[in-house]
Order: structure tokens, then C-alpha cells, then sequence
């Protein structure tokens, strides 16, 4: 699947783009040479972004931000459960899609009070709840006259969830929708605050390349949004796997012949791995950090 890049997406993939020209720098400053054989170039500068991805690895297994990691809450999922017999029409999924919401009723309050999350796995988190209002606010961005969903009402509820560390049930807002037998849920506390990395980026200033589309239900495939040029052949992504972690690295391959568009994409990968990602950190080796989940 490949789309056209947002303002954002154009940007991380500059600024993967950028992060491929520092690799190559990196091993030209290492005495390597990019003449000749461009399949000898090809070979070094891989082993280059090996070691990076090693070099990701080793700094995070152990480390205090890997602990801080595995005890945090860290969505992997969409933090929306839509109702169940959603959408009736095409118009209702537009709406849906362009975030075209309007409110007919009174929201809840709820100052103060805190929401617990609870993992599957065992251990649970006290967290501050997110009010109704932020919560809708969230989704209701539309701003055009198209079709609308309508909310009447909400309610404090639960919601199934997957996360860093497993399948969790946390609070969520259960809001009724006009038409609707069952509620559209909206997760109704913020995951935790970014972790500092151990390592630096490998350019300074670098965006979060790869975003988190999904993870496997046996949690062996993991499906990441990687930019790309339209005059190219497409990503590929590569895994280095450890005890602690899964090193993601992203590069693209090819070129084609011709006049092309200057068109930045964004094109699901899935990436199979060798054991379930469970509660090892998913890392970029590019950035350093862990793979943002993103809503595609």
C-alpha cells in the first residue's frame, strides 16, 4: 500500500533521506571508498548500517530507558475501537475519515480522577484520565460541510488495547453515536512520556522515520510506515533482534529509469520476526528511539 506523504510524512522522509547520505558519509569517513563497484559500495555501506543497528541495540539492552520502557503505558494500536456495526454508508465512513464530528449532548466530567490500565500479562498502572471533552476534541478536528457523525452522550467505560507490553484494558470513553447501537470507545488516558535515548541519531535534529502501523496477534510480524521517492524502487527494512530489543532499519533500493515526479511516499512493510516482539523495545536505528505508533 503506499500513499501520498502529509507535510509531516515529507519531512521524516527528507529526513531519511538526509540519514542515508550521513551512513554513506560515516563509511567514507571510515576510509571506505564509493568508486567502483557499485556492488561493492552497496555491501560496505550495508555493513555500516549493520553496525548502527548494533550499535542501537547494545545501548538500549539494559539500559535505564529500556527499564523505564517495559513499566510504562505505550500504545502500539489504534487507541479507537469503532462501534460494531460501523459504517453504515459510505458517507458515514467519509465522515469518520475527515474527522467530521458534531456534539448533541452533554459530556461527563470527571476532574481529577485516575484511570487504571491492567495488562494481560499481569501488573497495572495508574494513570490521570483525559477528560470527555479533550478526548472528543481529539477526533472532532473536521471542519468542512460534508457528512457528519453525530454524539450524543458519553460514559466512562473499558477498552481492549495492545501496547508495549501486551494486550492491556484501559479507560475509555464510550461515546454514543446518533444511528448507533454500540459506542464509539476512545482510549481516556495518555500513554507515558517519551523516553530519553541512550543513543543520539544519527543526524542530529533527525524526525522519527518509521511510524508503527501494527503488530502480528502472535506478535511475530510487525507492520512500520517507511518513506520512499517516487524514482526509486520502493523500501526495505531490515531486523537485528536481541534479548531486549528489535533494531529496525529502513532504506530504499533501486532506481528507475526516465523522468520521474519529486513525490515523497509512505509504503507499509511488514517485517516478520523470528520470535514474538512481546516486551522487547521496538527501535528505529536511524533515531535511536522507539518506532512512534502513528494513526495512517
Amino acid at each position: 500500500m503506499r500513499i501520498r506523504a502529509t507535510v509531516a510524512a515529507v519531512s521524516g522522509a527528507l529526513a531519511r533521506t538526509a540519514q542515508l547520505l550521513v551512513v554513506l558519509a560515516l563509511f567514507a569517513a571510515a576510509g571506505g571508498t564509493l568508486t567502483g563497484c557499485g556492488r561493492v559500495a552497496e555491501v560496505r555501506a550495508r555493513q555500516v548500517a549493520d553496525a548502527r543497528a548494533r550499535q542501537v541495540a547494545d545501548a538500549w539492552d539494559g539500559s535505564e530507558a529500556a527499564r523505564a520502557w517495559r513499566k510504562g503505558y505505550h500504545p502500539t494500536g489504534e487507541a479507537v475501537d469503532l462501534p460494531e456495526d460501523a459504517f453504515h454508508d459510505i458517507s458515514e465512513k467519509q465522515a469518520y475519515e475527515a474527522q467530521n464530528f458534531v456534539l448533541r449532548g452533554q459530556l461527563p466530567v470527571a476532574p481529577g480522577k485516575n484511570g487504571r490500565v491492567k495488562w494481560e500479562s499481569g501488573g497495572s498502572l495508574t494513570l490521570p484520565l483525559v477528560e470527555a471533552r479533550q478526548a472528543f476534541e481529539a477526533v472532532a478536528r473536521g471542519g468542512n460541510d460534508g457528512p457528519h457523525l453525530t454524539v450524543t452522550g458519553a460514559k466512562l467505560g473499558e477498552m481492549a488495547l495492545a501496547t508495549s507490553r501486551g494486550p492491556a484494558t484501559v479507560p475509555a470513553w464510550l461515546f454514543t453515536l446518533d444511528g448507533y447501537d454500540t459506542p464509539l470507545k476512545l482510549a481516556a488516558v495518555r500513554p507515558s512520556k517519551p523516553l530519553t535515548s541512550p543513543v543520539k541519531p544519527v543526524a542530529e535534529g533527525s524526525g522519527d522515520a518509521l511510524q508503527l502501523v501494527r503488530t502480528g496477534r502472535d506478535g511475530r510480524s510487525v507492520t512500520v510506515l517507511s518513506g520512499h521517492g517516487a524514482c526509486d524502487d520502493g523500501p526495505v527494512v531490515d531486523v537485528l533482534e536481541t534479548g531486549g530489543s528489535v533494531v529496525l532499519s529502513a532504506s530504499v533500493v533501486g532506481t528507475k529509469e526516465g523522468p520521474c515526479t519529486a513525490d515523497l511516499l509512505l509504503e507499509m512493510v511488514t517485517v516478520k520476526l523470528n520470535r514474538p516482539l512481546g516486551d522487547r523495545v521496538l527501535l528505529d536505528a536511524f533515531t535511536g528511539r522507539p518506532v512512534p505508533y502513528e494513526r495512517s
